[in-house]
């Protein structure tokens, strides 16, 4: 398949918030944060120093990801991450997913950190393929519908 990974480009904005929000609304609901956030991809994720990733294939955006910055320093949250409908099951998504563990480590990151919902068991075990570990799940964790979290280390 002839797709590339490209950087964050205002153009693509829309595209951001329209794959984020058909994702959302197919697995579970919009809640306000992501609505906020994906609305306004550059003041919450850009200008805080997180980075956002397209795939492009050919002339046409067909999925997304965000990394985001975190209290800790060193760890970015891997998140908003979707891929058009018809795309699916085509591995772009693990594509997705390891550009962003090839980048956190060119970044000398300490690790990436996630936060999911065991109901998307395909994702969950892609995550433990790539390495992640589960962690105790906060009270107040910042998404209502996550009921699991997930690290990965990059250094020991």
């Amino acid at each position: 398949m002839d797709i590339k990974i490209i950087p964050y480009d205002i153009e693509y904005t829309k595209a951001f918030y329209t794959l984020n929000i058909e994702w959302l609304k197919s697995f579970f609901y919009v809640e306000p944060f992501d609505e906020e956030v994906l609305s306004q991809p550059e003041k919450y994720i850009i200008d805080k120093g997180g980075y956002i990733f397209f795939v492009l294939k050919n002339t046409k955006i067909v999925g997304t990801v965000a990394l985001m910055p975190t209290h800790e320093h060193g760890i970015l949250e891997l998140t908003k991450m979707a891929v058009l409908p018809e795309m699916r099951g085509q591995k772009i998504g693990q594509r997705l997913l390891q550009h962003c563990i090839d980048f956190g480590k060119q970044k000398k990151l300490d690790a990436l950190l996630l936060y999911s919902n065991t109901k998307l068991e395909n994702a969950i075990h892609l995550y433990r393929k790539y390495g992640f570990k589960e962690l105790e799940l906060e009270k107040n964790s910042p998404y209502k519908r996550s009921d699991i979290k997930m690290l990965l280390k990059f250094t020991t």
